[in-house]
């Protein structure tokens, strides 16, 4: 690598919850640097166990690399994150108000001192995938399209009002992914298959389920007193999709208590999409 040839790192974002905060602040600062970098999600490390496990992996990916990883973290626990910070051989960054100088120093390049995520959207192109992928999304919502279904990075299925959609929306919006859903309706109940367009592309398939109840309560709202929202109806629909999902070996979720960014982090985790840097 030339002396003017930008670095490249491998960076770890932790956290005990989604991750969601020490992403985005971490990519705030990141893009300060003319840098590549590789970045690696840890969600959910709440406990001493997983911090050892992140510990191992950073320190893995130091001795193959020869580089000091950058590890951004927003962890609460004191004793998980003194488990990191005794451990890790990276550089590890837990307060934002410390992330720009010892970056400076560590990278060897000043930063820019720029605001915000990008200086200029309109030359931005991880800004303008997002805003294709939004379009893609709505595009492929509720099974609307077939059309360039190979280009989706997730599709996500499930009975109507599962939360497909806001799922969809916030993976494209957050993370510049194209996402497809398809409803699960009567006609694929009594086939016992997956829509047949979703064959070819199983590998990138996340089910979304939800208790019967709760699901009868949104429908209410839209249909009241209607058969499609009837506590009946809503129990068929569940346990048919599911055990379509099972039979398929899709892997799934309940949406019933989780928030969009619990759900998005859990396929994320899952599936792994290609356009993700992991």
């Amino acid at each position: 690598m030339s002396e003017n040839s930008p670095p490249t790192r491998t960076v770890f974002f932790i956290s005990d919850g989604t991750g969601i905060t020490a992403e985005t602040f971490g990519n705030a600062i990141l893009a300060q640097f003319e840098m590549k970098s590789r970045h690696v999600r840890l969600p959910f490390i709440d406990t001493a166990d997983k911090a050892h496990q992140a510990v191992r992996q950073i320190n893995h990916t130091a001795e193959r690399e020869g580089r000091k990883p950058i590890v951004f973290t927003t962890l609460v626990d004191m004793e998980i994150l003194k488990v990191i910070t005794d451990g890790c051989k990276g550089m590890l960054l837990d307060m934002f108000g410390t992330f720009v100088h010892p970056l400076e120093k560590e990278l060897r390049i000043k930063s820019n001192h720029r605001v915000g995520r990008f200086s200029d959207v309109s030359k931005s192109k991880a800004y303008n995938d997002r805003i294709e992928a939004i379009n893609f999304s709505l595009e492929h919502d509720d099974g609307q399209s077939n059309r360039d279904l190979e280009q989706s990075d997730v599709i996500l299925v499930g009975v109507s009002r599962s939360g497909k959609t806001p799922t969809s929306l916030y993976l494209a919006m957050q993370y510049g992914l194209k996402a497809s859903n398809y409803p699960l309706i009567p006609e694929d109940f009594d086939r016992r298959q997956l829509p047949p367009a979703l064959a070819p592309h199983q590998k990138k398939i996340f089910g979304l389920s939800i208790h019967p109840d709760r699901l009868s309560e949104i429908r209410n709202e839209r249909r009241p007193n209607s058969k499609y929202a009837s506590i009946e109806n809503c129990r068929m629909e569940v346990s048919e999709a599911e055990a379509m999902m099972r039979r398929s070996g899709i892997r799934w979720l309940s949406t019933t208590t989780k928030s969009i960014e619990e759900i998005a982090t859990t396929i994320l985790q899952e599936i792994k999409p290609e356009r993700l840097m992991y």
